[in-house]
C-alpha cells in the first residue's frame, strides 16, 4: 500500500463516519413533520423486522402532521403498534387507509435532553474520526518500517500532515452538523 492509498482510504471511513452523523441526526425529532423520523422504524411484519419505509409511503402533509399509507393494507395494525413502541412520542392515528401522526413539539426538558443526545452523537462522530486518523498514522508509520520498500521520514511527515488535515476539515464538519441540528431542536 502506498501513502496516497492510505490518505485516500482514511478520507473515505472519515467521509462514512460524518454521513452516518448527518442520517443519524435526521431521525431526531424537531417538532417539524420530517419522514426520517419514521423510516427506519421496525414493523413485526409477518415475523420479520422490517424498516417502515418497506412498508409504507411516509409522507408530510403539513408541517406538523406525517401521513402514512402501508402498501398492504392489512399491515396497518402492526405499523401503529410498531410507531407506539417507537419511543419517539408520536400517537398514530388511523383514518381508513391511513395512519395520521400529529408530531407536537418537544417540551423544554425534550429539548434539553434531545440536544445532549446530538452532542454526544457529534462528539462519538468525532472520536471516530480521530481513531482513523490513528489508524492511517500507524499505516504510515508501519511504511517506514517496511525494509523492502521503505519511505523516507519526510514522506512520511507529509503524508501525516495531510491526514491532521483531513482530521480538522471533518470534525469542523462534524461541529457544523451537531450546532446546526442543536440550533433547529431549540427553535421552536
Amino acid at each position: 500500500m502506498d501513502l496516497d492509498t492510505i490518505i485516500l482510504e482514511t478520507e473515505e471511513r472519515m467521509q462514512r463516519s460524518t454521513d452516518y452523523l448527518a442520517r443519524e441526526l435526521r431521525g431526531i425529532r424537531t417538532g417539524r413533520a420530517n419522514t426520517a423520523l419514521l423510516e427506519y422504524i421496525k414493523v413485526d411484519y409477518y415475523g420479520s423486522h422490517t424498516d417502515l419505509r418497506e412498508l409504507a409511503a411516509i409522507m408530510v402533509s403539513e408541517a406538523t402532521q406525517l401521513v402514512v399509507k402501508p402498501f398492504d393494507p392489512s399491515s396497518k395494525g402492526d405499523i401503529v403498534k410498531a410507531i407506539e413502541s417507537a419511543g419517539l412520542g408520536l400517537n398514530p392515528m388511523t383514518e381508513g387507509a391511513i395512519i395520521r401522526i400529529n408530531v407536537p413539539t418537544p417540551s423544554s426538558d425534550r429539548r434539553k435532553q434531545l440536544v445532549t443526545q446530538v452532542k454526544k452523537l457529534g462528539e462519538e462522530s468525532k472520536v471516530a474520526v480521530r481513531n482513523e486518523r490513528r489508524d492511517g498514522n500507524k499505516h504510515i508509520d508501519a511504511l517506514v518500517l517496511d525494509k523492502k520498500h521503505p519511505i523516507s521520514e519526510d514522506n512520511a511527515k507529509s503524508a501525516k500532515d495531510d491526514i491532521d488535515k483531513l482530521t480538522k476539515k471533518y470534525s469542523e464538519a462534524l461541529d457544523v452538523l451537531a450546532t446546526k441540528k442543536c440550533a433547529e431542536i431549540e427553535d421552536i
